[in-house]
């Protein structure tokens, strides 16, 4: 028997709006969380994102606010939901007006960056619904500002993602302040061991509905690795990536705030509709560099992780890794905003030799080879081979004879970039030749000297050395 909205037993006016925007039949996650959740049990879920577990937790919360009265004493939140980050709360946030438009439900959020004015004002009046993330409401609960004592439900949305930025301790004293019998729903993308003790910590006697698996990626984004040869050739396959008439929004993630900045005035300056979204923007700036993209104002948004989750926009056509994450993990959830509600998607990941570690992580935690791609005419250079070093106890080559030292060669191949953190071509030769008579050190296979203090380039940027990326000005939209 299919399993349909109507069929598990939601209230006449949360199934309208749930059939005014155009859903159906539930996906797994809330075909299997739904029922338990309706029933008043505590959940925990694995599911990835992308899967609709938004609504698996949002739904039934709207219906206990119907089916059960508010105690006479309360006066703060019936249903809380913690998420790590302010998109993914502006996200859930929209969720619950969207799912509530037939319904009388009072909502609101904390949120770091937002003005505390516009926060006091709310929780000055009786809000039945909050979205909040850890380190805000911490900072209210100290105050005295919020009563926790009327909480019925507390959703832990993306619960590894809190745990991964340290508000384990804030989520525990958060769900202390909260009663003991309230119901909780606990939503994670990996139940690891941490997670799964928190779980335990927190909920009694759970349902638990695992639907992630093995297959942590959609089917509907196709992934694409281009390797590059270092910095410089990783800023040419972005130029032709962008020149792509398919890619009408994306996204460029990148390792760092500042990198963003640069990246994203870099891009500006060739003449695409680009802007950065980081951490240290403030929220209503980050917002509108969001709603820019989704109303086309922009193309390209340059983010830092702060936006692998929480971002929800239907028409995104693609997604670049500039920089692979640290996390294979957060590669999932990264590609994870294209390809959304049944739509299809591509992403591009740009690697280098030094980053092949990291390549094979996302191929272990994904369980799919990464498929290399070349773009024509930026083909990266062939691997070089690497040449086998001498028989251990043999000294030097070349009849030195010359014991091994703490300043004579190992035999040991050296680590990526021959000695120097550059992404250039590796220097092959044998690691004793590093020593000159006039104390200079040796000229690499490229013609330049290694400066292994600085990064093998000058300027000792973090991606390999080169000059930083000029300023032009942000997009003016």
């Amino acid at each position: 028997m299919t399993v349909t909205f109507s069929s598990l037993g939601l209230l006449p006016h949360l199934l309208q709006a749930v059939e005014e925007l155009g859903f159906t039949t539930p996906t797994p996650i809330q075909a299997q969380a739904l029922p338990a959740a309706l029933e008043g049990r505590d959940v925990v879920a694995s599911a990835n994102t992308g899967t609709g577990k938004t609504a698996a937790f949002v739904l039934p919360s709207l219906q206990r606010l119907v089916t059960h009265k508010r105690a006479d004493h309360a006066w703060g939140p019936r249903v809380l939901v913690l998420t790590p980050t302010r998109e993914l709360a502006s996200q859930v946030l929209d969720a619950v007006r969207l799912f509530s438009k037939y319904g009388r439900v009072q909502t609101g959020s904390i949120l770091g960056g937002m003005p505390y004015r516009q926060q006091l004002e709310m929780l000055r009046r009786r809000t039945d619904f909050i979205v909040a993330t850890p380190g805000r409401l911490m900072d209210h609960m100290e105050r005295g500002r919020i009563d926790l004592t009327g909480v019925e439900v507390l959703v832990l949305d993306e619960a590894d993602r809190m745990l991964d930025m340290g508000f384990r301790d804030a989520v525990e004293a958060i769900a202390a302040a909260c009663p003991a019998e309230r119901q909780t729903l606990l939503f994670t993308a990996t139940l690891d061991r941490t997670a799964e003790k928190l779980a335990g910590a927190l909920t009694r006697d759970p349902v638990r509905v695992d639907v992630a698996g093995k297959a942590v990626v959609t089917a509907q984004v196709d992934q694409r690795w281009l390797r590059a040869d270092g910095l410089d050739h990783k800023h040419k396959l972005l130029d032709r990536l962008l020149e792509d008439g398919e890619l009408t929004k994306g996204i460029v993630f990148i390792a760092t705030k500042a990198d963003a900045d640069r990246l994203a005035d870099d891009l500006s300056a060739k003449g695409h509709a680009a802007m950065p979204l980081h951490g240290d923007m403030q929220q209503r700036d980050r917002n509108r560099v969001v709603q820019w993209l989704r109303d086309g104002r922009i193309r390209v948004i340059v983010a830092t992780d702060v936006a692998a989750r929480g971002i929800d926009i239907p028409d995104l056509s693609h997604v670049i890794n500039f920089d692979l994450p640290r996390q294979a993990e957060d590669y999932v959830h990264r590609i994870g905003r294209t390809g959304r509600a049944g739509a299809t998607g591509i992403s591009w990941s740009l690697f280098t030799r030094l980053e092949w570690r990291l390549v094979k992580a996302v191929e272990a935690y994904t369980g799919n080879p990464a498929a290399q791609h070349t773009l024509p005419g930026l083909e990266p250079a062939p691997e070089p081979v690497r040449k086998p070093g001498p028989p251990m106890g043999r000294g030097r080559p070349g009849g030195q004879g010359k014991p091994f030292g703490k300043s004579g060669w190992s035999g040991k191949p050296r680590h990526a970039g021959g000695g120097s953190r550059h992404d250039g071509p590796r220097h092959e030769g044998p690691r004793h030749e590093g020593h000159r008579q006039d104390g200079q050190r040796p000229a690499r296979a490229d013609g330049h000297r290694a400066d292994h203090r600085g990064g093998g380039k000058p300027g000792g940027h973090k991606h390999g050395g080169q000059a930083p990326l000029r300023r032009a000005g942000q997009f003016k939209g």
